[in-house]
């Protein structure tokens, strides 16, 4: 698998449970700290924006990785920024009170900042 393909499996994962926890799911333990089962509206909210941004960095990998148009400029800064923020992604969910969180997503950052990097190094 390319990390393209990895990249953008795994933000679709993201995204669903970002939009099924913003339509009331009870999985709020997996995100947003992990200090609500079911997420208050200002956090469905932001679970609902975040769908756009996990979006956004799947162009950015898409383009970066020629798999869609021809990388430039921008977008070879974007992915070394999405790399940093998923840097910083891995910290804070290491670092989180909530276990399932710690455990799920971790993880998950890590896989991305690993795509990140392979996507910004080609």
């Amino acid at each position: 698998m390319t990390a393209a393909s990895v990249g953008v499996a795994v933000l679709g994962a993201l995204a669903v449970l970002q939009i099924a926890v913003a339509a009331g799911a009870p999985w709020g333990r997996l995100v947003w700290g992990g200090a609500h089962r079911v997420l208050p509206t200002r956090l469905r909210i932001g679970s609902a924006l975040s769908v756009l941004l996990y979006g956004g960095f799947a162009a950015v990998l898409l383009v970066r990785t020629s798999v869609v148009g021809a990388p430039n400029g921008f977008v070879t800064v974007a992915s070394w920024v999405i790399f940093g923020y998923s840097c910083v992604g891995i910290l804070a969910n290491a670092a989180s009170r909530s276990r399932a969180e710690r455990w799920t997503m971790t993880p998950v950052c890590i896989v991305l900042t690993a795509v990140y990097l392979v996507a910004s190094l080609s």
